[in-house]
């Protein structure tokens, strides 16, 4: 079996063998669905020299936004133009990409398709070889190896650099595929670190010189909004993509309530079908919320949280937006992954931010929650947090603005 070792550089090196990458074991049965149009788009020639860096950041909304701060280190870092690199993301956070990513280049690719459609990810395989990128480099610590790490095989670059990622039993055999083939792998650290320290030890080992973590800060995109910004609002968001990380949305309706009660006028948003049912949304509108659930484009959502007096968020991507932006924000947070993403490391948390959590002693399950008894409910340790608990922080956070 193939082996990993590390280096007194602080580099990991993955060792195989060519007649093991010809025949490996342990591989699922989608990569072998993969192959074959993965090694044709990698092996038909391309005219053209190569040049800048391509970026594999095959994020969703908030691990993207975790790591836009470590981007504007990267053209010092590899002695480029920023206009030189390319970041390969995901469709998914496309309409923001250009208030994002000013100055950058940036390709997105369905990442939906691309992991089960096998002429999908031939085609795109063809146009990431495209891009002719002379380094590319994927610093992600929980990805999938179909995903980012075949991208960066894929793009062929003369230079391939990836950080070591969180790997499994499962996953072992394809990281260990892939990462056997990079030039530099580099380890940021041992779970459960946070995103913004990986992304800077990450740069810090490429560059040579101490990068310090740093939250990402960003301007609104100028675009319409659906509401007046006055008087005074806050945006409540109140949806995931995963139902054990939502907060109960009743007590979102009693936190609702109590800003109300204190002058603000509340505002859901977010997918409707992750918000609550809609029978308790229309008795929320009934006491005075404005309801624009599926109303709002992304861009519209930043507008609107760049004004806005305060947003209370669950563990999802809004919440990084958010506070990129330099909203009052609070966080609700549960202990599935707790400090991989959040809450901030203290020293990177702005003054205006607060993560409210309930301790529990089985914290970091990865979410596979042994205590939950109905997929569709909230996990416990995110449904025992109080309202009077988050009512608190969001006080602290309006003050301190």
């Amino acid at each position: 079996m193939p082996e990993a070792a590390s280096d007194a550089a602080s580099l990991t090196t993955f060792k195989t063998s060519a007649l093991w990458r010809l025949w490996p074991s342990g591989m699922r049965r989608r990569w072998w669905l993969f192959r074959l149009f993965d090694a044709l788009a990698r092996m038909i020639p391309l005219p053209g020299e190569k040049s800048g860096v391509l970026v594999v950041r095959m994020d969703g909304i908030g691990d993207m936004m975790l790591f836009r701060s470590a981007l504007d280190h990267y053209a010092d870092a590899f002695g480029v133009a920023p206009s030189d690199i390319t970041v390969l993301g995901c469709e998914s956070w496309a309409s923001i990409q250009d208030t994002v990513f000013m100055g950058y280049k940036v390709v997105t690719l369905n990442e939906h398709r691309f992991a089960k459609n096998p002429f999908y990810r031939f085609r795109t395989a063809l146009k990431v070889r495209g891009l002719r990128a002379k380094i590319v480099v994927n610093d992600a610590y929980f990805r999938r190896a179909l995903m980012a790490d075949s991208l960066v095989w894929l793009s062929k670059a003369d230079t391939a650099i990836s950080s070591l990622p969180y790997i499994s039993e499962r996953t072992k055999s394809e990281f260990t595929y892939y990462l056997s083939q990079v030039d530099q792998v580099i380890p940021t650290g041992d779970y459960p670190t946070h995103e913004l320290h990986r992304h800077a030890r990450f740069l810090s080992v490429v560059s040579g010189k101490t990068i310090a973590p740093s939250v990402a800060c960003l301007t609104a995109p100028d675009v319409a909004v659906p509401i007046e910004t006055d008087p005074p609002f806050a945006i409540l968001v109140p949806g995931c993509n995963e139902p054990g990380r939502r907060w109960p949305f009743a007590d979102y309706a009693s936190l609702a309530k109590k800003l109300m009660a204190d002058g603000l006028r509340v505002v859901l948003a977010g997918r409707g079908s992750e918000v609550g049912p809609a029978q308790d949304r229309a008795a929320l509108v009934d006491a005075g919320a404005i309801d624009l659930t599926d109303k709002t484009t992304l861009p519209q959502l930043m507008a609107l949280m760049a004004r806005a007096t305060l947003v209370v968020s669950n563990d999802t991507g809004p919440a990084h937006v958010s506070i990129a932006l330099g909203a009052p924000t609070v966080v609700i947070v549960g202990g599935g992954h707790f400090g991989s993403f959040v809450p901030y490391p203290i020293n990177s948390t702005p003054e205006t931010v607060r993560f409210v959590h309930h301790p529990m002693d089985c914290y970091h399950c990865f979410w596979r929650c042994h205590l939950r008894d109905d997929p569709a409910n909230s996990f416990p340790c995110v449904s025992a947090v109080k309202v009077d608990t988050v009512w608190a922080a969001c006080q602290g956070v309006m003050t301190a603005k």
